[in-house]
């Protein structure tokens, strides 16, 4: 296969042409995946994220993945891994962030202007959004709350799930890990009136964003540097809750640190740690930050 063809993720195995040579162009016909089209005529290459990459072809392909990212709260999941959001968004991937609760009530906050936060955050970022209905604050892990989960993995039908990191203060977060960690089990089940098909989720993902004085030490460290700019700005669409209380404007400067500082464990400018109970396999090391053709 011609050198310029890459593994963009760590998960997926499936390799991304360069585009930029007529060997990879030519080839792309006869070696993408079903779904995946090449229209070779000129103007611009067009990706499903709508953004422009030169003057070669047009692409269109079906979403490489589908993702569900589950929070306790809208905004966690931007908070943890708003950066990883908006990248797997521009690679095509399909990502819908689950909220368990409304977020409300908080001191200045109230449920419309939390959900309209919320969306904009989400179109900020690409990806679609919907909520549990779980009550902020009780959040309990009780098989009702396990099969509203699951019920949301079947009708998505998705590959990889992101839930909160497994240690936190935060009762709501512990209980959002719980329910979706066995959620994904019940995903799985038959004879069930759970809504959508069976399937279990191939892997689950664990990000960091907890209410500890905890330093991770991560599974791996995803590269953000080229989304870090849109994971603030859909942070501060949640205005009721980082710029209005005054007392919370600092954490925006502490979570650049904290990117700065995970962006430094892998030499680039800006990262987000990830946890994993389960090995993620390798196709080969083309994707390995710090290797030659190693993309970000």
């Amino acid at each position: 296969m011609h050198g310029c063809w890459s593994i963009v993720r760590i998960w997926l195995d499936w390799p991304v042409p360069c585009w930029n040579c007529t060997p990879c162009v030519a080839t792309a016909s006869s070696t993408m995946r079903p779904g995946w089209s090449v229209e070779s005529r000129t103007g611009p290459e067009v990706w499903t994220s709508g953004r422009r990459r030169g003057d070669i072809g047009t692409v269109s392909f079906q979403p490489m993945a589908r993702i569900a990212v589950f929070g306790p709260h809208p905004d966690d999941q931007e908070l943890g891994m708003g950066g990883t959001i908006a990248r797997l968004s521009e690679q095509g991937h399909d990502v819908l962030l689950v909220d368990m609760t409304d977020g409300e009530p908080t001191p200045h906050g109230d449920r419309e202007t939390r959900a309209r936060e919320a969306g904009r955050a989400a179109e900020i970022l690409g990806v679609r959004r919907e909520q549990l209905g779980l009550p902020n604050r009780e959040v309990v892990h009780d098989v009702e709350a396990r099969h509203r989960a699951a019920g949301v993995i079947r009708r998505h039908q998705a590959q990889v799930v992101f839930a909160p990191y497994f240690e936190d203060a935060h009762p709501d977060h512990l209980a959002c890990t719980r329910i979706v960690e066995d959620a994904r089990f019940d995903a799985k089940l038959t004879k069930t009136d759970l809504p959508g098909d069976p399937i279990y989720p191939t892997w689950f993902i664990y990000y960091y964003c907890t209410h500890l004085r905890h330093v991770p030490n991560p599974s791996f460290i995803m590269d953000i540097t080229a989304q870090a700019s849109r994971k603030w700005e859909s942070i501060l669409a949640y205005e009721s809750q980082f710029v209005v209380p005054e007392k919370n404007r600092g954490i925006i400067d502490w979570m650049k640190s904290s990117a700065t500082f995970f962006g430094s464990r892998i030499r680039t400018e800006a990262g987000e740690p990830f946890f994993t109970r389960e090995p993620l396999g390798l196709v080969d090391f083309n994707s390995v930050v710090g290797i030659d053709g190693a993309t970000s």
